[in-house]
C-alpha cells in the first residue's frame, strides 16, 4: 500500500528527491569511512617508520625509498651549491621566506636533495644571494625521508614551464623531484631529506620537520552523522506518508456522512 502511494503520480517527485537525498547521505558516509581508513593506514605507516632503525643512506639502495616516508635517515656527502633551489611561500615565526634545497652528492655518484631549511626572503632574491649559506667539504646529516609532489595541493599554484632558452627554475612552488632531476647533470634520488631541527640553532637555514598528529580525526563521527541523516530520510518518509494518508482518510470521513441531514 505505502509503496503504491510513494510511486503514485502525486508523490513520485517527492519520493525520487528523498531517495536521491538518502543515497547522497549514504555516499557521503561511505566517503568519510574511506577517509578514516586512509588516516588509520597513514598513522600505522608513520608509527612503523618511527619504530624502524635509522637508514644509513650511501647511494641508491636496493630497498624502495618511496615506501619509507618519515623514516629516520643519516647521510654523508658534499653539497652541490651550484644547483641549489628554493621553495616559495615558507614562513618562520610569521616571517616570509623560502626553504633552501641543495643536492648532496653520495658515494655512488647519485645525489639526494636536502631541504636545508628556512631562509628569509629579504636579501635572498637571487641564487647568488644564497652563497652565504654554502657549506663546503663533507657534511653529515640526520633527518627524515620525505616524498616529493608531482602536482600542487588543491588551490595551490603549479610550477611554470620553462621559457625558451631557460635551462631550469630557481624558485619552486612544490618539491617536484621528477622535474628538478631533469635540470641536474647527475641522477637524483626519488625522495628528499628534511634534517632534524636543532632548537638551539636559529641561524638560517633553519631546518623544518612537520608536526604529525596521529589521530583518526573527525571522520568516524561525520560518517555516523551522514548515515543518521540517511535513516531519517529513508525511514521517516514512509512514516510521514502514512500520517498524511490517515489524515486524508479522516478528513474525507468527516466530509461525507450519509446519516446527517442539513
Amino acid at each position: 500500500m505505502i509503496l503504491r502511494v510513494m510511486f503514485s503520480r502525486q508523490w513520485l517527485l517527492t519520493t525520487l528527491l528523498v531517495l536521491a537525498g538518502g543515497g547522497g547521505c549514504v555516499r557521503l558516509g561511505l566517503w568519510q569511512l574511506d577517509r578514516l581508513h586512509q588516516r588509520q593506514a597513514f598513522n600505522a605507516h608513520v608509527e612503523a617508520m618511527w619504530a624502524a632503525p635509522p637508514l644509513r643512506l650511501t647511494g641508491r639502495p636496493n630497498e624502495e625509498l618511496t615506501s619509507m616516508e618519515y623514516r629516520a635517515v643519516s647521510v654523508t656527502g658534499a653539497y652541490d651549491t651550484d644547483h641549489q633551489i628554493v621553495l616559495r611561500n615558507q614562513y618562520f615565526q610569521n616571517e616570509y621566506g623560502y626553504h633552501l634545497l641543495t643536492p648532496l652528492f653520495l658515494e655512488d655518484g647519485t645525489a639526494v636533495l636536502v631541504d636545508r631549511g628556512w631562509i628569509p626572503a629579504s636579501g635572498n632574491e637571487a641564487p647568488v644571494d644564497w652563497q652565504k649559506y654554502d657549506q663546503t667539504g663533507r657534511v653529515s646529516i640526520q633527518g627524515q625521508i620525505r616524498l616529493g609532489q608531482n602536482k600542487p595541493d588543491v588551490g595551490g599554484v603549479p610550477d611554470p614551464t620553462l621559457t625558451p632558452g631557460q635551462v631550469g627554475l630557481d624558485f619552486w612552488n612544490i618539491v617536484n623531484l621528477d622535474r628538478i632531476g631533469l635540470q641536474l647533470p647527475y641522477p637524483l634520488l626519488d625522495v628528499y631529506i628534511q634534517p632534524t631541527p636543532d632548537p638551539e640553532d636559529q641561524s638560517p637555514p633553519i631546518p623544518y620537520q612537520p608536526a604529525i598528529e596521529l589521530s583518526e580525526g573527525p571522520h568516524r563521527g561525520y560518517a555516523g552523522q551522514w548515515f543518521t541523516f540517511a535513516l531519517i530520510l529513508l525511514l521517516g518518509y514512509p512514516v510521514y506518508l502514512r500520517k498524511q494518508l490517515a489524515t486524508s482518510v479522516e478528513s474525507n470521513s468527516k466530509d461525507v456522512n450519509p446519516g446527517e441531514t442539513p
